[in-house]
């Protein structure tokens, strides 16, 4: 969605760059120079002349930055005004309904990844929890999603989409703000998606979708419900989302390193039940179209035994696992073992590359 206006962007990124002089707000380069690796493109996003992943700048998002505080002020308030056990027990399974069904499942394995199939209806159905998770619509989150993933295989990559800023810098950076690329590359989305009315509703009026539920959640138990099953529910969500992705990229285990590029995937062990499998990121980039995540012994995978289910009621087929589709470029197995990403730099140890 548009936001309706901005603040002024000039004034923000300043006072940016007072709060964090060491902070990435970069405007590296007037053109492309000499010394710049060749860029890798991905599906959805091509390269054009003039393209620069490293030239851009973070911008205060005067909406998103509303969306998210006005969401976690609502929802405290809903816990010290209405603190109820029905009310909490609303949340918790809404929360487990829209991040496992919607967001991990519908929105990431299906739509962004299409690492399975489903019915039309079904697909509808468990992308449209993924947009009442409060993110952005599905045309939005595929277009954030894939722009990450494509500044990530660069062999240079800037701090905001490698989640490189410290804790607090990258909340502020993820939850509050977006990067521009001065010369940004085409996003290219496929047709079935592009044209689909559904679709086009979802992103259009993405932010009101959880209108309906809101009124709902009211008719059954007036506003207790509506602020930990709405408000507190999305800010939990966006807050979760970007927590995962800022550790998952840092620091954890990992069975395989795709060689060559600055920013590597970590697995997140023992949050398998509240991210739904969403935590076992590092096999996630080495088998990114899998809709298994959990690949591992003992690595439980909650948003797979949901594909699984669908599979075995004949819902759900052509489900991928790792192996069936050629490896990335560079991807190396290695032994387990836990470290940062800057300390596991150069001790690639080559092994079985599959399980």
């Amino acid at each position: 969605m548009t936001p309706p206006y901005f603040m002024d962007l000039q004034k923000w990124e300043a006072l940016l760059r007072e709060w964090y002089p060491q902070a990435t707000l970069q405007l590296m380069y007037a053109e492309k120079p000499s010394n710049m690796p060749d860029l890798c493109d991905t599906e959805r996003v091509i390269s054009e002349l003039g393209t620069c992943n490293m030239r851009g700048t973070v911008r205060v998002d005067v909406w998103k930055t509303l969306w998210v505080i006005g969401h976690g002020v609502l929802g405290i308030m809903g816990v010290l005004l209405f603190p109820q056990w029905d009310a909490a027990m609303v949340f918790l399974a809404l929360t487990t309904l829209t991040v496992c069904a919607g967001h991990s499942v519908g929105m990431h394995r299906l739509l962004i990844h299409r690492s399975f199939e489903t019915h039309r209806m079904i697909e509808y159905m468990l992308v449209w929890l993924g947009t009442c998770v409060g993110m952005a619509g599905p045309i939005g989150m595929i277009r954030t999603h894939d722009m990450r993933d494509w500044h990530q295989r660069q062999r240079m990559c800037p701090a905001h989409p490698a989640h490189r800023a410290s804790l607090v810098r990258d909340a502020w950076w993820q939850l509050c703000c977006r990067y521009d690329l001065v010369h940004p590359p085409r996003f290219v989305l496929e047709q079935r998606v592009d044209q689909d009315r559904i679709y086009a509703w979802m992103e259009r009026l993405w932010w009101l979708q959880n209108l309906p539920l809101g009124l709902l959640l009211f008719a059954l138990g007036g506003w207790a419900w509506v602020l930990w099953g709405i408000s507190l529910r999305i800010f939990v969500s966006l807050v979760g989302h970007w927590w995962i992705g800022h550790v998952a990229h840092r620091r954890g285990h990992q069975s395989w390193v795709v060689t060559g590029l600055p920013v590597q995937g970590f697995n997140v062990p023992r949050w398998s039940l509240v991210t739904f499998g969403e935590n076992w990121h590092g096999n996630h980039h080495a088998f990114p179209y899998s809709a298994r995540l959990g690949v591992e012994k003992g690595q439980l995978d909650p948003g797979f035994w949901l594909i699984s289910t669908l599979q075995s009621l004949g819902l759900a087929w052509n489900v991928k696992m790792p192996g069936d589709e050629p490896d990335r470029p560079g991807l190396i197995r290695v032994e387990n073992r836990a470290c940062t990403g800057r300390a596991c730099t150069g001790m690639v140890q080559p092994h079985d590359k599959h399980i």
